[in-house]
């Protein structure tokens, strides 16, 4: 419960990386991609902490950080950098990269 509550006093982070390597050429891309997950003060709540908890969906993901989830979406306040890079690709990297190869 603590772990889940610290969430709400301070942003937490996914950080992904990709290498594309295109075989023909022998050129290579690499790029990293941060995102921000800031959640509002009433994650922090008693009720909302014992339901987070008590899911063992929500325990199961890295970080116990699900944003996907119907319990928790009430609680999100903004994601910086996409869903997609909080799931674990960034498919704007990933795009960004495959420009670099062309």
């Amino acid at each position: 419960r603590e772990f889940i509550a610290s969430y709400a006093l301070a942003p937490c982070s996914t950080i992904g990386a990709l290498c594309l390597h295109d075989l023909r050429s022998n050129r290579r891309v690499v790029g990293v991609h941060v995102a921000h997950i800031h959640f509002k003060p009433s994650l922090s709540d008693a009720s909302t902490l014992d339901a987070l908890a008590s899911d063992e969906a929500m325990l199961s993901c890295a970080g116990g950080l699900m944003v996907e989830h119907p319990r928790l979406a009430p609680h999100l306040d903004r994601i910086e950098g996409g869903v997609d890079a909080v799931m674990g690709l960034s498919t704007t990297l990933l795009s960004e990269l495959l420009k670099q190869l062309r």
